[in-house]
């Protein structure tokens, strides 16, 4: 079973090495998924919640515009495997050509398809597989009363 997610927050957490590395904090099932991205990851999703646009295009921008152009839409993107601390995503679009709609779907890392979902403003989910094995609850985790850590990127 699927649940729909919402990103509560990119920061810098904790990694089993020891460092700190940015994370982005899913909610979903009432539990937060903890998935570590890297710094320009981070940035990229903290640019997407503010609604900041960077100097340049980023490579999400870019996606998301080339999209576009090219008719289709992205609904969905899933974030639907955890194996051996890996997690795996999919990304959900759809294309209309002379009044057909094709459906697409893309393999993708999470942190590439949430950064792209800020975008696009679509929904995110997360399979019950993902959540049992990497959902914790969301008091073990100090959000510091903000959606969004500064990362000083």
């Amino acid at each position: 079973m699927e649940h729909d997610a919402t990103v509560e927050g990119v920061g810098v957490g904790v990694s089993e090495e020891g460092g700190g590395t940015p994370v982005v904090l899913l909610r979903a099932r009432e539990e937060i998924v903890p998935i570590f991205v890297s710094k320009d990851q981070a940035q990229s999703m903290q640019l997407a919640m503010a609604g900041e646009p960077f100097e340049r295009p980023l490579t999400h921008d870019l996606l998301v515009e080339m999209v576009t152009e090219f008719g289709a839409a992205i609904d969905r993107v899933r974030i639907d495997d955890l194996a051996d601390g890996t997690f795996y995503g999919k990304i959900d679009a759809e294309q209309y050509t002379d009044d057909r709609r094709k459906d697409m779907v893309f393999d993708a890392r999470p942190s590439d398809a949430i950064a792209i979902s800020l975008r696009v403003d679509c929904p995110v989910v997360v399979t019950d597989d993902v959540i049992d094995e990497a959902g914790r609850p969301p008091e073990q985790f100090d959000q510091g009363g903000s959606d969004s850590e500064d990362l000083g990127l």
